[in-house]
């Protein structure tokens, strides 16, 4: 277990003061919430919460939602405006690079789990736009595996057409999921196949908590369709 630095002890406390000020005044003045399964997430030790990601409004309303700190795992490019990228790392996000092996990225949040925190990845790799889950990226079931850590699927929608300032003072309904934690199965060596296999099961527990509409390539076949062996 990694112990943790008065660095990380002030990120959590800048966190949770702009959890409970400005996120909690959005979610207040924007936002009519329907959380359900809350009592799935474990009170405490390192957990991978998984989820789709429909608009940029999804993070800020599963913080608000969840009540442990989420270290959020979030594109490189968002932290590559000053002021915003300030922001972001104040607030204790793992810059990554996607659709490639980022390394050092892969090592924080392995380091987040062994502190015992909680670490925020949407698989997909960026927004669907509510066209249904696409397919996903490697790096959840990657970690997954190499750590042992339980992962914890959440789905949410409802925000797929908010967009802002417009709809600020509209209080969009937005629905959230938290499903049961699982683990993959246990490895000495990550293989490809295993996490070709842990990232079909990832998306699939995602899948399961969405309505169907929202499934996309996890949903059920088209009628008529032929299954490509694999």
């Amino acid at each position: 277990r990694t112990r943790i630095t008065m660095l990380d002890r002030l990120i959590t406390v800048f966190y949770w003061f702009m959890v409970r000020t400005w996120i909690a005044l959005l979610m207040t003045i924007a936002a009519r919430l329907d959380v359900k399964g809350m009592e799935n997430l474990p009170k405490k030790g390192p957990v991978i919460l998984v989820s789709n990601h429909f608009n940029t409004a999804d993070p800020p309303v599963i913080t608000y939602v969840l009540p442990r700190r989420i270290v959020w795992m979030a594109k490189q490019e968002l932290f590559d405006t000053p002021a915003l990228g300030t922001v972001f790392r104040m607030l204790g996000l793992i810059p990554v690079r996607r659709f490639e092996a980022d390394l050092k990225a892969l090592r924080r949040a392995q380091q987040a789990l062994k502190r015992g925190q909680v670490l925020g990845m949407f698989p997909e790799g960026t927004r669907s736009s509510g066209r249904g889950l696409t397919e996903g990226e490697p790096g959840s079931a990657v970690i997954a595996l190499r750590t042992g850590a339980p992962i914890l699927p959440v789905a949410i929608w409802g925000t797929e057409n908010v967009k802002l300032p417009r709809d600020f003072f509209r209080r969009t309904r937005a629905s959230v999921r938290i499903g049961e934690p699982f683990h993959l199965p246990e490895t000495k060596r990550v293989t490809k196949e295993q996490v070709a296999d842990g990232t079909r099961a990832i998306m699939e527990r995602i899948a399961e908590l969405l309505p169907e509409k929202y499934r996309g390539v996890y949903g059920p076949a088209e009628p008529g369709s032929v299954t490509q062996p694999s």
